[in-house]
């Protein structure tokens, strides 16, 4: 991965913070200084929390891990649903949510299983012919409104047979319900964290502009990047444990086969071994 500049983040916008008034106190750390009533995000820091988010993503990845990528803002959905689907989705154990947040998807999964049961059973027969013979057009159409709902709620993750291990968001702000469900359940959280923010109750702040397109695009882009980067060093880590299991079965193979060798080879050579003839013992003959 190549390594992050100022000048890039400086260019994608990610230094501007909100005004003044909308300031969170606890986040007067990462400012550098206000200009025009609008507060300016000291980049320095804005470096060194994508740093250490990428480093801890990157080694989630790794070990097999799961990611949950929360962008419900109008300028972060298309983005997040792009470089999501750009790293694989599934295949790769990341998954997502930009349409709302629905209040229990990391603490009353039992309820969201059952919707996302409904969501596959409404696809499967809207799918087969047969089924759909049996409704109405006006059913029918009722059905495709309810799949639309549903998919679009939740279609990021579907495929999510667990709790994450990670949850990245994009405005810890607005997704605070999102940020207390993480809490209450132990779940790690990454986020991008603008002035209006608190990030203490954030794992791995990343103080920027989480508004503007550029800012939000070069963020998520370099997270994913990351977690893309783990995912491969664990599929080559897989690779080179199989190879090294078969060659070692091989090896144990081989030895067996010596073994089998070795043992025939006794057989034989005791087979082609002569049988000592006993000599039959002398006896002396009586005297008359």
């Amino acid at each position: 991965m190549k390594e992050i500049t100022l000048e890039e983040l400086l260019e994608a916008g990610c230094h501007f913070g909100h005004q003044v008034i909308r300031s969170n106190p606890k986040a007067r750390d990462f400012v550098f200084e206000a200009r025009d009533n609008i507060q300016i995000i000291d980049l320095a820091k804005t470096k060194e929390g994508l740093e250490e988010a990428i480093e801890y993503v990157r080694d989630l990845a790794k070990k097999g891990a799961t990611l949950l990528v929360v962008g419900t803002k109008r300028q972060a959905q298309q983005i997040v649903k792009e470089e999501v689907k750009k790293i694989g989705h599934a295949e790769n154990n990341v998954f997502y949510v930009t349409a709302r947040w629905v209040g229990g998807i990391l603490t009353n999964t039992s309820e969201i299983s059952k919707n996302i049961v409904k969501l596959k059973d409404i696809e499967k027969l809207l799918l087969d012919p047969n089924e759909k013979a049996k409704y109405t057009k006006k059913e029918l159409g009722l059905f495709e409104k309810e799949k639309q709902r549903l998919e679009n709620l939740y279609s990021g993750i579907a495929e999510m047979k667990e709790k994450p291990d990670a949850l990245f968001i994009i405005d810890s702000h607005m997704e605070h319900l999102a940020v207390k469900e993480a809490k209450r359940m132990n779940i790690p959280t990454v986020a991008i964290v603008d002035t209006n923010a608190d990030p203490h109750i954030i794992d791995y702040p990343i103080p920027a502009n989480d508004d503007a397109t550029g800012s939000v695009q070069l963020i998520v882009s370099y997270v994913l990047s990351a977690w893309e980067e783990g995912r491969k060093a664990l599929k080559t880590k897989a690779e080179e444990v199989k190879k090294a299991e078969e060659a070692k079965q091989k090896e144990v193979k081989k030895e067996d086969a010596k073994k089998e060798v070795k043992k025939e080879v006794k057989k034989e050579e005791k087979s082609k071994e002569k049988p000592e003839v006993k000599k039959p013992l002398k006896t002396k003959a009586k005297k008359k």
